[in-house]
This record gives structure tokens, sequence and C-alpha cells, in this order.
């Protein structure tokens, strides 16, 4: 696997953000590309690219060197890569497995250690940013990860990533990827509530916005979350919902609890985006937050 050309990608999950990664490593990889999805529609996002449809898991892993999945969650994850049916359920299995999905770290460390005794490798490699930077080639990915195998798959990262981070060992990258989204949940939380605030108390959002970004409240979720969601309160379906943050919450309290931390502002991040899912938002963008606290729905949250 020295000459890169030579290496068949394979693909699996090809949904919101495993469609485009996989159509940006069909677009600049020398080599094969194969891809795989449970649902036919999912195809659509690697359309006239050179990326082959295979029939089924088995199929895949008969041909492909290193393997990129982007799936649901831990279990998905698991089943993929473990079971009867998974990648390595064959008598030829990849040499590479690389989970792009956003995991426990717990589920990571277990699968790396299953499949290593399997003389499969396997590296965490969460994603971060925006579908529009996935579909730029601009993601932020954490990794973890031997340094042997994170040289040896950066350069396929950088097909789908304009920042490529080596966080640690076979976990980290998870640990560093559910820091970074309890961080903008938190933050998205905490900038609605303001938002509601500084407008009943006369401040136009748009203004509020304006003046913050040019002081030190500034951030990516103020230019981002707040003027292209919660400003306009647009919040579209088939976008990361609610329901996407609270798996994501569940995953950093486990590991808090596992570290003996204690983590109060994210419990309280938890109630306001479950009330935000009971609201009527279920399925919509996650900064729809913004409606529940404008009226006054977190009830739950306030102790």
């Amino acid at each position: 696997m020295t000459d890169t050309s030579s290496v068949v990608i394979g693909f699996v999950g090809l949904g919101v953000m495993g469609g485009p990664m996989c159509r940006n490593m069909a677009l600049k990889h020398a080599g094969e590309v194969l891809a795989f999805d449970t649902q036919d529609a999912a195809f659509d996002a690697v359309a006239e690219t050179k990326a082959r449809r295979v029939a089924s898991l088995a199929e895949l892993a008969a041909q492909a060197d290193v393997v990129f999945l982007s799936l649901p969650a831990g279990p998905a994850v698991e089943a993929v890569c473990l079971g009867a049916q998974g990648l390595t359920s064959g008598a030829r299995k990849p040499a590479v497995i690389v989970d792009l999905s956003t995991t426990t770290v717990a589920s990571a460390r277990s699968v790396a250690q299953r499949l290593a005794a399997l003389d499969v490798q396997f590296a965490d490699a969460p994603v971060a940013r925006t579908r529009e930077a996935a579909q730029r080639g601009e993601l932020s990915i954490m990794v973890g990860a031997s340094a042997g195998l994170f040289a040896r798959i950066a350069p396929w990262l950088g097909y789908i990533a304009s920042d490529v981070t080596l966080c640690g060992e076979v976990g980290c990258g998870q640990v560093v990827k559910l820091v970074n989204n309890a961080l903008v949940f938190e933050h998205t939380m905490a900038l609605a509530e303001m938002m509601v605030l500084g407008e009943r108390a006369g401040v136009a959002p748009a203004t509020l916005l304006d003046a913050v970004s040019k002081g030190s409240g500034d951030s990516f979720v103020l230019r981002n979350h707040g003027r292209k969601a919660m400003l306009a309160r647009q919040f579209p379906d088939k976008s990361f919902s609610p329901e996407y943050v609270l798996k994501d919450i569940a995953c950093v309290l486990e590991l808090a609890d596992e570290v003996g931390v204690a983590t109060r502002v994210t419990e309280l991040a938890q109630r306001y985006y479950a009330a935000t899912a009971q609201a009527g938002y279920s399925g919509r963008y996650f900064p729809a937050v913004i409606e529940v606290i404008d009226r006054n729905l977190a009830v739950a949250a306030k102790e």
C-alpha cells in the first residue's frame, strides 16, 4: 500500500456528510473507489463520479484495501466492522478501517481492540464543520491512531479535509470531537438566550450580532449558527437535528462519568435540546433551540 494510486478505497454510508465525503474521494483519488449504502437514493451523492456501487459489505471487503465509514452511531460501526455480515466476516479483510462517525470513546477503543485481533488496523477520525464544508472538502478531522497509521491515512483524509489533527491514540479523536460538539451546542444555546434577551430589551437581533462580532464575544457559532439560522429563524429538515445533539451529549456525559468530571453546563444543554425536540422541532436544525427559549418552553431546564 505504498503506492496510494493503487489503493482501492471503500466507503460505507452516503448520508448527509458521508455522501459529499465519498464524492470528494471519488473525484480526487487516483485509484478505484467503491461505495456502499442500504438506501438507493444515497448514491445520488456520487452520481457522475467514478465511485462504483457494490451490493454488500462482503463485496466491499473482498476488494477494498482501506474502508472509510460514515455511520449514525457506535452500534452501527460495530455491526459494519464486526457483525456476521460485516467487513471482517469473510476470508479477505480490509487492511485499514477509518471511522469518520461520532461514537462513544469506549466504543471506538473496543472496536479497535477487536479488529487488531483480526489483523485489521483501526482509526477513529470523526469530522467537524458543516455539510457545505464537506462538499468543499474543507472539513476538520480529529484522529485517534498510532503515529504510523496516521501517516498512512493522512493523504486520503486530505481529500475531504483542510485540517487534520492527530489527537492521540485510538479514542482520542472521539474525545476531541465530543468536546468540540459540546462547546458548539452549549454556545448555540447561550447565544440564543442572549439574542432573545437583546431583542426584548430593544436591540434588533441583526444589530446585536453585528456589534458583538466586532468584540470579544465573536465566535464561529455567532457567525454561522447565529447569522445563518437563528437570525432568519430558518431551521430546515434533514440537517443536524436536536436528536443528533442529544446523541452526542449522551456520549459526552458518559465519558464525563467515566473520568469523574461534573459537566453541569452540558447537562443543562441536554435538557434544552430535549425540550427543542419535543416542541415541534424534531428532525430540524438544532439552533431551533432559540424558539424554545423565546417561547419559554424549556421549563425542564429551570431548576
